[in-house]
């Protein structure tokens, strides 16, 4: 068996979506222009965020980093993903190779961990309202937000760790269009039994864990929705849950599928799909899913160009 020689750090090549060059063409236009969307939206939500002093609350304190989250998670693969699309090369070097997927692991982690924060934060907010304030203090959200990061970092270096001892002898041919843990994985020539269950189960007590606590949080509301007796009431407390509640859903659904079963079952097909689909299109999703759906975000939007007018106004006189 011979072993690829890594003190030289081969490239390995990254199949993509497609064969056709046409169709090839057509995505690489299709993800410039998400990507730029996605871009423009999340960069445009963090700026709206911090420019209205309105909307400086813990709500949205975690949306600006769900924002940056987004930004960097999309800027990690789709960039790479365009460059192969339009190149005939398609090689990524091994180093970038896992450099990408420790990121890509990173973030993710982080991003699970962030939207169990906002779950809780919107239980406080319906369910124990008149201390929202003193509970939601900016300490316990920068404890929050600073656990997220660690414990996505921890995610992100076990596996790693996990990653950086197999071998792929003489294979260098990822069947995917970024380096994720499956492909690499069904890609390597040891037994991977071990280091498939070590990853299983930390990204499994990752979304494990944060979906416990959003599930708790969501039961604690509805509980307390129900017991409102007026419609108006109602409707308005599940407002300021339903896009929360619409990332929740779009994000774990298509990370489930597509992470949660055994690595050696990777297919081309419907995991790829699943793939594109959470970390290309999501990332250009969520601004949209938070501000379409949110009037406090459409109002400090107006707010923001009123004030930029008034302040150009008054230069001009």
């Amino acid at each position: 068996m011979n072993t690829l020689n890594y003190t030289n750090h081969p490239d390995f090549i990254l199949m993509g979506l497609t064969d056709s060059k046409e169709i090839q063409l057509v995505l690489s236009v299709l993800f410039l222009l998400i990507y730029m969307v996605t871009v423009l939206g999340n960069l445009g939500m963090i700026l709206i965020i911090r420019l209205d002093v309105q909307l400086h609350t813990p709500m949205y304190f975690f949306l600006t980093h769900l924002s940056f989250l987004d930004l960097s998670y999309s800027t990690v693969i789709t960039p790479k993903t365009i460059e192969n699309l339009l190149t005939s090369t398609k090689n990524i070097s091994y180093r970038g190779c896992f450099t990408q997927m420790y990121f890509f692991v990173l973030l993710a982690g982080t991003e699970c961990f962030l939207l169990s924060s906002m779950a809780y934060d919107r239980y406080v907010a319906i369910c124990n309202p008149l201390h929202y304030s003193v509970v939601m203090s900016s300490k316990l959200c920068s404890a929050l937000l600073t656990g997220s990061y660690v414990l996505g970092t921890v995610d992100s270096t076990v596996n790693m760790l996990c990653m950086g001892t197999l071998d792929f002898c003489n294979a260098n041919v990822i069947h995917d269009f970024f380096c994720d843990t499956s492909p690499l994985i069904a890609l390597s020539c040891n037994n991977t039994h071990d280091i498939e269950l070590i990853i299983f189960v930390f990204a499994g007590s990752t979304i494990l864990l944060s979906l416990i606590t959003i599930y708790a949080s969501y039961m604690s509301i509805l509980s307390t929705i129900l017991k409102i007796n007026s419609t108006s009431g109602k409707k308005k407390a599940f407002s300021t849950c339903a896009s929360h509640i619409l990332t929740v859903t779009i994000y774990y659904g298509t990370m489930i599928f597509t992470h949660l079963k055994s690595n050696k079952s990777f297919s081309l097909g419907k995991d790829q799909v699943a793939s594109v689909f959470y970390t290309i299109v999501i990332p250009m999703l969520n601004p949209f899913i938070y501000s379409l759906r949110n009037k406090e975000v459409k109002y400090a939007v107006i707010r923001v160009i009123k004030k930029r007018e008034s302040s150009g106004q008054l230069r001009q006189q």
